[in-house]
């Protein structure tokens, strides 16, 4: 074993680029060299974002040797997805050990563990912890010891698709910190999937973000990487050096390769993969927007016969407590137009509290013109306590509502037996059971997309301010969950995208309600047009018939046709 490391190979640039040589690869790119050098001087806590095949995985493999070879002693741990992908990292480690001459003195000795997940390096001292080993997310992370942890792409849709799934992930890698030596060092290597990436919430604990995408971004994309962006390529864009949309590394993946793979990968999945731009995705992923409503404080009985739709900045309602994703807001209408009239009807929807956390959700909607107009939404504890039932009672006694609604998938129609006496008792009026067969995020989805996407939902600010006071009886960490433009703004096709939907599929439901009573009149609305058209081609064809060529109308002469 050398006595002493060489100078040059203590700049791990110069040790990449012979890692290279041996592997007969072309030269280090200058944005993998410049990973390299973030690799070797970033802080303690980091996250590395580099589009697709820019090869971080192979540079940090290097990287983990170029450690070792500094120092025998380091312990360092590879984390993925899944124990496959970690296996391949530390698989790959090995291999270069064993292969680079001047890493020979390196290799296990006998009597050290020599397996591909789990080795020494000869210079070691015998520890309980292995030189470097691999493990998969949701393998045995306890009891491990590291110097350096390289969380490699362990966020991929199969484990961050839901809200429950991605609460999980979040939790596995807090053990992170348990684990670490003193002074030791966190390196995550991978690319955000969403706005509510796990990559996303690590700034928040004290990580540093460091994104190379393949082209170089433009003002707008630059302004969302919010001081992100290697400065190797913001300095580039500031010196007039490159062009915006120009490739940031020609070498490997050039203008025309870029635009083949944008073909290919589609818009929002190239800004995902190679750009590392989440808001296409987020766009895309999320279809329910808070800037889509109209904030609007309600009457009892009547509300104004026309609104019109603004989302200019004197417009935005900045007092309101705001859960949405970053730059959705609230706006209140740019006019209101015409008289303030009754309206056409009010409609109480209840989603009973199942098993577990769930909540007894409701929501009250009325209806005119068109506008729906929600009054009064949130969700109550306590299961059937009597004093929930009374509540749902009163709220309906004071909103006139006419009908309830109630959904009737948990316990067959059970909910309905237990509440129809304190209706009785408070304000007798028609109780239904809607049953429903479509997946519940689909069904939300369809059901409020539209009438939002045509600004025809109205939400009282008190409906907003009391959605977020009452969900401030759960814990902190999860009281936003309760909350209904929480679960609005995070809502997406997949099944189980969020932990709790209740508040929300009250609200659906009543739109639903109402959107199937539109439907309805707009139908018979129809067929009343459609009898009159044919009312008129029959007078035109008697008129014809009778007086032709005398320009007269059978009315004028109905007093003696009959």
């Amino acid at each position: 074993m050398p006595n002493k490391v060489p100078e040059e190979l203590k700049d791990f640039r110069n040790f990449l680029f012979l890692i290279w040589k041996h592997l007969n690869l072309p030269n280090p790119t200058p944005v993998q060299y410049d990973i390299a050098d973030y690799l070797q001087n970033s802080p303690k806590r980091c996250v590395i974002e580099a589009f697709r095949g820019v090869g971080k995985s192979y540079v940090t493999s290097a990287y983990v040797c170029w450690e070792l070879l500094m120092d025998p002693e380091k312990k360092i741990l590879v984390v993925s997805a899944s124990k496959v992908r970690s296996d391949d990292f530390s698989t790959f480690t090995q291999r270069l050990i064993q292969d680079v001459p001047f890493l020979a003195h390196l290799k296990s000795r006998e009597g050290q563990r020599q397996s591909k997940v789990a080795f020494d390096v000869a210079p070691a001292q015998a520890s309980h912890s292995p030189s470097v080993k691999s493990v998969g997310i949701t393998g045995q992370l306890a009891g491990s010891r590291a110097d350096v942890i390289v969380a490699d792409d362990i966020e991929v849709p199969n484990n961050s698709a839901t809200q429950v799934m991605r609460e999980k992930l979040a939790e596995s890698i807090k053990e992170f910190d348990a684990i670490l030596k003193p002074e030791g060092k966190i390196i995550y290597l991978g690319t955000p999937q969403t706005e509510m990436s796990i990559y996303e919430q690590l700034p928040d604990r004290g990580y540093e973000v460091r994104i190379w995408p393949a082209r170089y971004p433009s003002e707008v994309q630059r302004n969302r990487m919010t001081g992100r962006l290697a400065p190797i390529i913001g300095d580039a864009l500031d010196r007039q050096e490159k062009d915006q949309g120009a490739p940031t590394d020609p070498d490997r993946f050039d203008d025309e390769d870029l635009m083949e793979r944008e073909l290919s990968y589609g818009r929002s999945g190239f800004a995902l993969q190679f750009m590392l731009d989440t808001s296409l995705s987020d766009a895309d992923r999320y279809p329910l927007k808070l800037h889509d409503l109209i904030v609007l404080s309600t009457n009892v009985d009547k509300a104004p016969e026309n609104l019109v739709w603004g989302r200019m900045s004197h417009l935005e309602q900045k007092d309101l407590p705001n859960v949405g994703l970053v730059g959705d807001k609230f706006y209140q209408p740019q006019e209101v137009l015409g008289d303030w009239l009754e309206y056409s009807g009010s409609v109480m929807s209840i989603d009973p509290s199942g098993r577990g956390a769930d909540e007894t959700s409701y929501a009250i909607v009325k209806m005119l013109n068109g506008f729906l107009y929600v009054v009064d939404a949130g969700g109550i504890q306590g299961g059937y306590a009597p004093e929930t039932l009374q509540k749902l009672a009163d709220l309906a006694k004071r909103h006139k509502v006419n009908q309830v609604l109630i959904e009737s998938n948990f316990g067959d129609g059970m909910f309905k037996e237990l509440v129809s006496p304190y209706f009785v008792k408070t304000y007798p009026v028609t109780i239904e059971e809607v049953r429903h067969s479509i997946q519940k995020e689909k069904r939300m989805i369809d059901t409020l997309e539209p009438v939002m996407n045509q600004h025809r939902l109205i939400i009282d600010p008190n409906v907003i301010e009391n959605d977020y006071k009452t969900a401030q009886v759960y814990p902190a960490e999860k009281a936003t969950q309760y909350m209904l433009f929480y679960q609005m703004t995070r809502l997406t096709r997949d099944k189980g995208a969020l932990r709790h939907d209740d508040r929300l599929d009250a609200l659906s439901m009543a739109v639903a309600y109402w959107v199937e009573q539109m439907a309805a009149q707009a139908d018979e609305e129809m067929k009343d047009r459609r009898a009159q058209l044919l009312e008129d081609e029959l007078q035109k064809f008697m008129d014809n018939a009778l007086f032709p060529g005398q320009g007269k109308t059978r009315s004028a002469y109905k007093g003696w046709i009959n």
